[in-house]
């Protein structure tokens, strides 16, 4: 398989785990049951899964408030973007005319 579509894969279902999480933890929240550790969801975020909890946290309005996602988890997903163009430009061929 090639190497960039199991990257988009791997982005692809840890997007998709970090936005379930926000869901199932909100859901849990709203009947007071246990919830799922922030921890676990920072963890997510800093795999591969920054932009599925920040699209969880918009669209259920889940843990806005607190400053630790509302600045932590879009400065991981700038990191992770920043890494991912950096290894791009290092690891592509450059054409001079």
């Amino acid at each position: 398989m090639n190497t960039r579509l199991m990257l988009f894969l791997y982005f692809f279902v840890m997007n998709l785990l970090g936005l379930s999480a926000m869901v199932i933890d909100k859901i849990r929240a709203m009947e007071r049951r246990f919830r799922i550790p922030e921890s676990v969801l920072f963890i997510l975020a800093i795999l591969g899964g920054s932009a599925g909890c920040i699209a969880g946290m918009i669209i259920f309005r889940h843990k806005k408030r607190k400053p630790q996602f509302r600045y932590g988890l879009p400065l991981i997903l700038i990191l992770q973007i920043s890494a991912w163009l950096a290894l791009h430009i290092a690891t592509s061929k450059i054409v001079f005319l």
